[in-house]
């Protein structure tokens, strides 16, 4: 098993900071990697607010996600470098095959693509773009995958769908890792599980889940792949999940106080034992545990995030806690 970071991205990120920069950014993408972390994850939004996790509707700061993802190439050495997951609709996908191009090169072929369908109608809003139905999202998310894929496969590519059209598309240099950097699709419906299915190298879901209702999508996603003349076991499967482990109760009690605190009013009125339930919360065997029940699922990365919100880093602690006491049980991580 691998675990990858959800780093800290916005304005509510980080306690006590005020306002985001790279600086912040950047420093935890190198204590990731120094910490032992297999890869780090940025999401993408023009600026988020919180409302839909309990919060207000104030929006907070964004760092960008391609253009700090580019930065970090250059920040970081091992660590692969993922989007979780880019709008489709904020950029066309034959300019995300050229820009997920350049960063594999400038990474060193450490790049993986993670794609959805959108859904924060302000960034829509902000960006000029219209907001569609999530049919209409989740067809043009369709054929966005299979442009990024084709062109990186191809130096020349073309492609005519309902949505898109593109000729001769010509994608030079060409990316580090072959056939492709990986192109993973994200979300939670069926739409989109049987999108990836389809067309994706893998499916990613976040940020709550447990091992049996993540199996359903798993089983979703296998049986919609047969049907599209694919070999389920080629489809990568991650999930993230928000994250929270101590040597004991109290321990636990005391950071989920912290998480709580510091996350503007997201979950304030939900007990630990209600929040746990589909999160990887627990003692190192506990949590182990049930990374054992998402790996037998196929599950090959678990990306973290330690706070009550989407990259969100409520208490440091909890993510050096992770490093030290999981990944020396995790004997089966790559590079252990």
């Amino acid at each position: 098993m691998r675990f990858g970071l959800a780093l800290p991205q916005y304005d509510y990120s980080l306690p006590g900071i005020g306002s985001i920069g790279w600086s912040q950014v950047r420093d935890w993408a190198v204590r990731a990697e120094e910490m032992g972390f297999d890869s780090i994850w940025l999401s993408d939004h023009l600026f988020l607010d919180i409302s839909k996790y309990g919060g207000s509707d104030h929006r907070h700061g964004a760092m960008e996600c391609w253009t700090t993802i580019a930065a970090l190439t250059s920040a970081t050495d091992r660590v692969r470098l993922g989007t979780l997951v880019l709008c489709n609709d904020l950029r066309p996908p034959s300019l995300v095959a050229k820009m997920a191009t350049t960063v594999d090169l400038l990474s060193g072929g450490r790049l993986e693509i993670g794609m959805g369908a959108g859904w924060y109608e302000p960034d829509y809003r902000a960006a000029g773009i219209e907001f569609r139905p999530a049919g209409l999202r989740i067809e043009r998310l369709a054929e966005a995958v299979q442009i990024v894929r084709g062109m990186l496969q191809s130096e020349k590519f073309s492609f005519a769908g309902k949505h898109y059209e593109i000729a001769d598309a010509y994608n030079l240099p060409m990316a580090v890792q072959r056939p492709n950097p990986p192109v993973w699709v994200g979300g939670k419906g069926d739409r989109v599980v049987k999108t990836a299915a389809r067309y994706a190298d893998g499916f990613n879901s976040v940020w709550a889940w447990t091992p049996a209702a993540f199996g359903e999508r798993i089983a979703l996603l296998e049986k919609s792949a047969i049907e599209a003349g694919r070999n389920p076991s080629h489809i990568r499967k991650s999930v993230g999940l928000y994250t929270l482990g101590g040597d004991d109760l109290r321990q636990i009690e005391s950071r989920f106080e912290n998480y709580q605190r510091v996350s503007l009013g997201a979950s304030k009125d939900m007990s630990l034992d209600q929040w746990r339930a589909d999160k990887l919360c627990g003692t190192a065997e506990e949590i182990v545990e049930r990374v054992s029940s998402f790996e037998a699922l196929g599950v090959e990365e678990v990306i973290l995030g330690f706070g009550l919100l989407p990259f969100q880093i409520a208490d440091e602690g909890a993510v050096e806690w992770f490093a030290n006491e999981i990944f020396p049980l995790t004997a089966s991580r790559q590079g252990a």
